[in-house]
């Protein structure tokens, strides 16, 4: 696996010491070199990751690469014939034909672990009434979880499709079917965390514990279990479905991590229910939801001459054209143009313009699938900037793009910024 060479800083020398011993661990080793076998996996090695493609040939792999400063390693919810045959920029013919299958993975993730936790549960409960008794479930390392539905438990076919073909349309149907009938009880549940008065309810609660969708897209990595996070030093620890109210985050210290299996031992095609009825909640959606779900609503933030000038700089940055991470660039910039109101055709004009200037642009296809998927969906803002998505493709936020937090609000304060100063401009005339 690869090197990632820089300039090693006080704190990273003392993580680096935590790293070395607890992945010099056979156990640990074991673990996620099991875990791995037949899925792309990239060490990172804090702010940056190693090359693509990538994985393991032995288990003393990952202590080698943690004595050459890799913090945590990173997998694929695909399983590969080979994922060193994986080529950046192949076709989808291409990619099907290397994928062997894939796992559900459902990313659970909020600034609050109180709401992860409810959401974890009410999302095993639902995936137990429709069938599925084996289920995994590991806690991300910071204030989420991560549950897993093995690719045995799925049918090989369905209407006479090959269902490894499938990817990421069927994961993602799949996540926001579990989304939408889990809402509710969230709300609830959510509620009764903020009392006093039982009658307000939080309908808030399933924006700040949504399922991570980009996580459901081709060659996206998650944290493998029994990886360190880079931030916390906890471990990615595999839990017992039935005890997630009792996790505490000390039961992820790394010194102190026990070894669970986090592929369940299931039956072959017992998610073909999961499977058939999230497939036949999507076609089935009302033409009302249809159409609603089609309709292209920019969010109401007015924001007069909108100028490049005042995008941020890692926004620029991604504009100029990426040779890696295109996909989840692409994934913020389409959030980020209609959070700010862009105009459809506009929209779709700058998209394209900036697909051509990559290296290796992405595929027609693809970039139509996405523009469409992000219409069928209610307007979100692209990630925080302190999030992995831009760091994750080379892109390093400034301490004033921090300071914002948000895309969104960089643009609205800069821009509101420009506009003042052109008023008092001309009323000083």
């Amino acid at each position: 696996m690869g090197n990632f060479e820089k300039p090693v800083s006080e704190k990273e020398q003392r993580i680096r010491k935590i790293t070395q011993l607890y992945y010099s661990k056979p156990e640990i080793q074991k673990a996620i070199f099991e875990f791995c076998q037949n899925r792309e996996t990239i060490p990172r090695f804090f702010e940056g990751f190693g090359k693509r493609p990538d994985g393991f040939q032995y288990p003393n792999d990952i202590f080698e690469l943690a004595k050459k400063g890799a913090t945590s390693f990173h997998c694929s919810e695909e399983i590969w014939q080979d994922p060193l045959k994986l080529v950046t920029g192949m076709s989808e013919k291409q990619a099907d034909e290397l994928r062997t299958g894939w796992d559900l993975l459902v990313d659970i993730d909020s600034k609050y672990i109180d709401y992860s936790k409810i959401f974890a549960e009410l999302t095993i409960n639902l995936l137990k009434f429709h069938g599925i008794k084996n289920v995994g479930i590991k806690f991300s390392g910071s204030k989420g979880f991560h549950i897993i539905v093995p690719w045995k438990a799925f049918p090989k076919e369905i209407a006479g499709e090959k269902t490894s073909d499938k990817f990421p349309e069927y994961p993602r149907i799949i996540t926001n079917y579990i989304a939408e009938k889990t809402k509710q009880k969230l709300i609830e549940k959510v509620s009764e965390l903020s009392k006093p008065n039982k009658y307000v309810k939080n309908f808030q609660a399933p924006e700040e514990v949504i399922p991570d969708l980009i996580l459901v897209s081709p060659r996206h990595l998650f944290r493998a279990p029994y990886s360190l996070h880079e931030k916390t030093a906890l471990a990615s620890v595999v839990l017992d479905p039935g005890r997630i109210k009792d996790f505490e985050l000390k039961h992820a210290d790394s010194l102190k991590a026990k070894i669970k299996n986090f592929t369940p031992d299931c039956e072959e095609g017992e998610a073909t229910e999961l499977l058939r009825e999230a497939l036949d909640w999507q076609k089935h959606k009302s033409p009302h939801q249809e159409k609603k779900d089609f309709d292209y609503k920019p969010i109401k933030i007015e924001i007069k001459n909108l100028s490049d000038k005042n995008f941020p700089p890692s926004i620029q940055k991604i504009l100029q054209g990426l040779a890696d991470g295109r996909k989840r660039a692409l994934f913020i910039l389409l959030n980020f143009f209609r959070s700010i109101g862009m105009d459809k055709e506009e929209l779709e004009k700058r998209i394209y313009e900036w697909n051509s200037k990559n290296p290796i642009p992405l595929k027609e296809g693809y970039l139509k699938a996405q523009l469409i998927w992000s219409y069928r969906n209610k307007i979100v803002l692209p990630p925080n900037f302190d999030k992995d998505y831009y760091k994750g493709i080379g892109v390093i936020p400034t301490p004033e793009e921090l300071r914002y937090k948000n895309p969104v609000n960089y643009v609205v304060k800069k821009s509101f910024q420009k506009d003042t100063k052109k008023r008092v401009y001309k009323n000083n005339k």
